[in-house]
């Protein structure tokens, strides 16, 4: 029996259908963003093409599953909290220079669309919430495939 098929028959159903739901909401407010052009035009092309490739991901997760998927919102996630923690080591400066020099954080800022440590941590939390379901998903699908004698 694949591990898919024993997600379906008798496997956990919360746990999928959650990590699922924050996926997805991860991408709504990916699209919100872009909407709103609060980060320019660039950046919300850039958030459009990360829920285009994370809503398929949500779907194979809330039907199946699938380990695959699992791994992908894994990897995306880890590197989404890498990205933000660099943003918001680069705003902590709060565009301090000495010796007239330009601040180092403003290309920064200027990508992140903010100055607000809260909201780059709040972001970073999501993330590394959306990362342990996933992984947790995954050691519990496989703690559940039937092993051979």
């Amino acid at each position: 029996m694949t591990l898919t098929r024993r997600a379906r028959l008798g496997g956990p159903v919360l746990h999928p259908r959650l990590c699922a739901a924050v996926v997805a909401s991860s991408s709504a407010v990916h699209v919100w963003l872009a909407v709103q052009n609060h980060h320019g035009a660039l950046l919300g092309v850039l958030m459009l093409a990360l829920a285009a490739v994370c809503m398929p991901c949500a779907l194979h997760i809330w039907r199946h599953s699938r380990v695959a998927a699992l791994r992908r919102v894994m990897a995306c996630a880890v590197f989404m909290a890498a990205l933000h923690g660099v943003l918001l080591l680069g705003a902590g400066s709060g565009g301090h220079a000495h010796a007239g020099a330009p601040p180092s954080n403003v290309a920064l800022q200027n990508i992140a669309g903010t100055t607000s440590a809260g909201g780059l941590l709040l972001v970073i939390a999501l993330e590394i919430t959306t990362a342990l379901l996933a992984a947790t998903l995954v050691a519990r699908l496989r703690s559940a495939r039937p092993h051979p004698n």
